[in-house]
């Protein structure tokens, strides 16, 4: 059974760093993709980054091109996201996501039926 627990949110002030880790078991991150998701109250879930080792692909989303970066360390099957230069509209519940398989770092859908972590929160305060 693919099972991800997510670690390292927390509170950050505007500006700051963050870096979240996402550690994987029942399956390898070096041949499966992991997504980044994040949801804020009162707002729909956003596809932040993903990485697949395997097909050697990452993606962002617009809102974080520039500010985040998403890594994997097969060594450690785990994936992290470096966050920098974070908003206020940061804030969120963050979750890891490795998708259906043979998903890769496709479109959300793939991700629905995938194995989700319980998240970490973050908070960005001014």
């Amino acid at each position: 059974e693919a099972l991800v627990v997510e670690s390292g949110g927390g509170l950050v002030q505007t500006g700051g760093s963050l870096r979240l880790s996402c550690a994987a078991s029942g399956f390898t991150v070096d041949d499966n993709a992991v997504a980044w998701f994040r949801q804020a109250p009162g707002k729909e879930r956003e596809y932040v980054a993903c990485i697949d080792v395997l097909r050697g692909s990452i993606r962002y989303a617009d809102s974080v091109k520039g500010r985040f970066t998403v890594s994997a360390d097969t060594a450690k099957n785990s994936v992290y996201l470096q966050m920098h230069k974070m908003k206020s509209e940061d804030t969120a519940i963050y979750k890891c996501v490795t998708p259906i398989t043979g998903w890769g770092c496709g479109p959300a859908k793939g991700f629905r039926l995938g194995a989700w972590g319980q998240g970490t929160q973050v908070t960005v305060s001014s």
